[in-house]
């Protein structure tokens, strides 16, 4: 009988948990270790930003669902994997062992690596549903006594989609509050253009995004670092394609939201041969680590090369339909490991993206996401809008319910279906 372990349950986590247990035989046991006893829907977190959501609607409580699958759950800060141990050892002292273990803790958010930025600084933050809930109080405040707003994404960040949201729904709450005329806003970005994503742009995003923020008179910097944020001020560079410096902006500041760039988790960090130098898990084709083949690697906390050099650091993001993919292939080949066989199955690695502005949207797909494609297609409409809040609604009831099926590739699909050959 095996023993197989998932760290960390987010997106990727908890539908890895889902798949290995059907995955495998009834006698296996599956485990799995998280910090929180909760799942939060992290894409719906730049609505509880402006007041769209509460905490309560987008967090569930795992304990039952787990226990309806015959997951065992350990609620625990992981403090360090020992991979020739086979063990997670614990905060409390404790230890977790494996026979197989799937890392899926997502990412640590480097704010650190910039003075002033974060919750902690002076820039709020979407990425964890505590963030975005102090991020709310702090954007009534700002609703009192309106003024400049900043929102992007740093160098080194690996996640934009999140960035462009949050720009045009506070944009699109600001409007509703009878505001927006008193709200200068400066989208800052580590990307070389609008739209780039991480991806070197899907279709035309560039087009898109570029005629949003036009539309919305929203200004934007491209090829930016962000050298330090103070209370009242961000002080950002821009730079020239060549990477020489091209001007030092002192932006003014009464409110911003500015995604970090992200780094492996403490507990995997500075393993030789499991992670790259940054901290993400080293992952082949069949998302086996090459050194210790019994761990796996799948959603956010992997390494993945980016797809171009640019003048400021540009991460790659690993989507939803990306992960899900890994997630299937994990579990497909750990039954066969298991079963005596060797790994046949390969993550698919597409992307689909609903990207909600509030009143519309730009969705896009992605096949595969690292170019170049089969598939380069993107749209705008109001019906992306619809779209997200039917998705989140979806994915909701899939964790709760212990659902595993397949998700992210029939949307894309009927996505494509319905708008593309229109």
């Amino acid at each position: 009988m095996a023993k197989i372990v998932v760290l960390g349950a987010g997106l990727g986590g908890v539908i890895a948990a889902y798949e290995i247990r059907e995955a495998v035989r009834r006698e296996e046991e599956v485990v799995v270790v998280n910090e929180y006893d909760f799942y939060q829907f992290v894409p719906s977190n730049p609505w509880v930003l402006v007041g769209w959501r509460e905490r309560k609607d987008i967090v569930i409580d795992l304990v039952k669902p787990m226990k309806k699958k015959k997951i065992d759950f350990i609620v625990g800060k992981a403090a360090k994997v020992d991979p020739e141990a086979k063990c997670i050892r614990m905060a409390d002292g404790s230890e977790v062992s494996y026979d197989y273990l799937v890392i899926a803790t997502g990412p640590e958010l480097a704010f650190d690596e910039i003075e002033g930025l974060g919750p902690n600084g002076h820039t709020q933050s979407v990425c964890h549903i505590d963030h975005a809930v102090n991020g709310y109080n702090a954007f009534e405040e700002f609703c009192k006594d309106p003024g400049p707003v900043i929102v992007g994404a740093v160098q080194g960040a690996s996640c934009y989609g999140p960035a462009y949201e949050t720009a045009m729904i506070i944009e699109t709450e600001l409007r509703k509050r009878k505001i927006r005329d008193k709200v200068p806003m400066t989208f800052v970005t580590s990307e070389p253009y609008v739209g780039h994503l991480g991806l070197g742009g899907v279709g035309d995003t560039k087009g898109l995004l570029e005629s949003e923020m036009r539309e919305r008179h929203i200004n934007w910097i491209c090829n930016a670092k962000v050298k330090r944020v103070e209370a009242d001020r961000m002080i950002v560079e821009e730079f020239n394609e060549d990477g020489t410096l091209k001007k030092e902006h002192e932006l003014p500041q009464k409110f911003s939201m500015m995604l970090p760039a992200f780094k492996g988790v403490e507990a995997v960090r500075d393993i030789e041969g499991l992670v790259n130098p940054r901290g993400f898990i080293i992952t082949d084709k069949h998302q086996r680590n090459p050194q210790y083949p019994e761990i796996f690697g799948i959603g956010v906390c992997i390494a993945i090369p980016p797809v171009e050099p640019t003048p400021v650091p540009v991460g790659v993001p690993k989507t939803g339909f990306m992960i899900e993919s890994m997630v299937t292939a994990t579990a497909e080949n750990i039954g066969e490991i298991i079963r005596g066989s060797e790994p046949t199955h390969e993550a698919t690695w597409n992307a689909i993206c609903i990207a909600d502005f509030g009143d519309g949207g730009v969705a896009f797909i992605a096949q595969p996401q690292i170019p170049p494609r089969n598939v380069n297609w993107s749209v705008a409409g109001g019906w992306v809008h619809s779209a997200k809040v039917a998705f989140e609604k979806y994915f909701m009831s899939k964790v709760k319910s212990g659902r595993s099926e397949t998700f992210f590739e029939n949307a894309a699909l009927n996505m494509l279906k319905t708008h593309k050959l229109k």
